[in-house]
Order: structure tokens, then C-alpha cells, then sequence
């Protein structure tokens, strides 16, 4: 049997979740957060986060997390760690199924439930993360000054993180499964003629080396069409072959793009009345920590506002 009706139900738990928690508490709306799969968010995968305000020295992912959590408690928030398994949204009373069984009913329902990065598919990359491997060159390109690095990708996300790097590293090779690329006609042009960019066509990872088992060392190459097999040097691999915004519970109830990005106008407002969207699901430009927190505390001040008006 669902519980009493919330006024506020969060989907998400990263910094766009979060913070829209922090704002709702704050505003005494007693929001629940439905933690998802990954709690905290892409950010626990990460190590050193040194672009987040705030924190001269840096921080870590996790703590970040973890203190933006401890911030949301603090003003009343309460979390479940569970899953949204369907929706149903077309009514003033929104219905949330989880995957437990439980289902929970809510005035204004706030979706902030990021989006995955794609990654190659090897055991390492996982085990890597955040230690040589990454998917985001913005995040942790400075980690990586005067070291040779590979791009995987073609798309116009490759060559843009491929020219973002080369600030830092002496050399980008861009490691492309095909012989030509996807990007748009001036990304391509923008790298091809960066001299600090190698383009190796055909050709995939098929393993990466961590001799210290702790950092990435060198990935082994083969090309798709000889099957002939290197070995390249290098200090970090950036993957840059697309998200999946995770998003599928929601696709049948709100409008999204061809890519289950969520659609948003007049700040976080989705098509549906008081349903609210924000972070990584709706952003697939930016995707940083601070611009998921921003579009978050939108997200709950657009709530907040919905609510009072239907008191009125």
C-alpha cells in the first residue's frame, strides 16, 4: 500500500539530486531522495575534484558527496536506497513504483538521475576509474601535464576533449575504430590540425596495462583490419564515445529527446505539470558537478513554486 502523499519526491542522489534535497528541506518540504544504483552520483568515481567552488585544496569525490549528503540530512531529508521501476504522472498525485514493491505518491516529483558515461567494455576501465581512466577531460585533463594520453572516439565529444587536453599533455592520440570521423566538418578540422594530435584509425583498446596496479601505464592496440597488435606508452585513457541518460523509467510520461535526454523549458519544468528535471539527465553539454548542483537548486525552487501556487 503507498504511503501518505509527500510534497516532494527527489529520483536521484549526484549533486543535481542533492542539492534540489538541500533547497526542499531548507524550504520545509520534508523531500524524500530515491538514491538510485550509484549514490552520490558520477562523483564517487572520481578522485581529486578541483574545480568544485569552494574548495581551494581540492577535494575528493566521495567526501564531496558525502558532505553534500550529510547537508541535506542535517535540514530533514530523508533517503531510499532503492529504484524507480515505473511512474505514473499524468495525474495532480504523482504514483512512483520501486523495485522493492513499495510505491510512494507525491505532489511534485523532481528527476535528477544523471546519465552513464559508455564505456569500451574492459575490466580494467572500472578498476581504473579515476585512476588513469576517465570520461571526463574537463574534470581530470590538469591531472595529466607533459604525459601522452589516448581519446577513444569520433564523435564531436572526442575531438572536443582531444583539443581540451592537449593544454596539459605533451600527446593526444585519438584511438577511432573506423578511418574517418563523425565529428562536425570543424571539430575534425580543429584537430587535424593541432599538431599535438595522432590519429590511430581502425584500431581499438584491448587491454590496459597498470604494472603498479595502480595508475594506467600503456594500453595494447589492435587494429580492426590487420589484427596487428601495439603496445603504446601512455598516462591516462579519456573515453569519450557518449552517455546514456538514465532516464528509461520516465520516457513514456515526459517528453525527451532521440537520445532519452529529458526536455525542459522555463528553467526545470518538463512537459508534464509538477514534474521537474535537472543534472546530467537534461544537460548534455556541460555535465559538471557545479551546473547538475545549479540546475538542481532550480529544480526545487521551480517545485516550491508549483506547490504554493496550488494552495492559492
Amino acid at each position: 500500500m503507498p504511503e501518505s502523499i509527500h510534497e516532494v519526491v527527489i529520483v536521484g542522489s549526484g549533486a543535481a539530486g542533492l542539492t534540489a534535497a538541500i533547497y526542499s528541506a531548507r524550504a520545509n518540504l520534508k523531500p524524500i531522495v530515491i538514491d538510485g544504483t550509484q549514490p552520490g552520483g558520477q562523483l564517487t568515481t572520481t578522485t581529486d575534484v578541483e574545480n568544485f567552488p569552494g574548495f581551494p585544496e581540492g577535494i575528493m569525490g566521495p567526501e564531496l558527496m558525502d558532505r553534500t549528503r550529510k547537508q541535506a540530512e542535517r535540514f530533514g531529508t530523508q533517503f531510499i536506497f532503492d529504484q524507480v521501476q515505473e511512474v505514473s504522472l499524468q495525474e495532480p498525485v504523482k504514483k512512483i513504483k520501486l523495485t522493492s514493491g513499495q510505491e510512494l505518491q507525491t505532489h511534485a516529483l523532481i528527476i535528477a538521475t544523471g546519465a552513464a558515461p559508455k564505456l569500451i567494455g574492459l575490466e580494467a576501465e572500472k578498476k581504473l576509474m579515476g585512476r588513469g581512466v576517465s570520461t571526463c577531460a574537463t574534470c581530470d585533463g590538469a591531472f595529466f601535464k607533459n604525459s601522452d594520453l589516448i581519446v577513444v572516439g569520433g564523435g564531436d565529444s572526442a575531438m572536443e576533449e582531444a583539443n581540451f587536453l592537449t593544454r596539459f599533455a605533451k600527446k593526444v592520440y585519438v584511438v577511432h575504430r573506423r578511418d574517418s570521423l563523425r565529428a562536425s566538418k570543424i571539430m575534425q578540422e580543429r584537430a587535424f590540425k593541432n599538431p599535438k594530435i595522432e590519429f590511430i584509425w581502425d584500431s581499438t583498446i584491448e587491454e590496459i596495462k597498470d604494472v603498479s596496479k595502480e595508475n594506467v601505464e600503456a594500453a595494447i592496440l589492435k587494429n580492426l583490419k590487420t589484427g596487428e597488435k601495439r603496445e603504446l606508452k601512455i598516462a591516462g585513457i579519456f573515453v569519450a564515445i557518449g552517455h546514456i541518460p538514465n532516464t528509461a523509467p520516465f520516457q513514456k510520461e515526459i517528453q525527451c529527446d532521440e537520445q532519452g535526454y529529458i526536455l525542459t523549458q522555463n528553467g526545470s519544468k518538463t512537459n508534464v505539470e509538477g514534474v521537474f528535471a535537472g543534472g546530467d539527465c537534461v544537460d548534455h553539454i556541460y555535465r559538471q558537478a557545479v551546473t547538475a548542483a545549479g540546475m538542481g537548486c532550480m529544480a526545487a525552487l521551480d517545485a516550491e513554486r508549483y506547490l504554493e501556487a496550488q494552495k492559492k
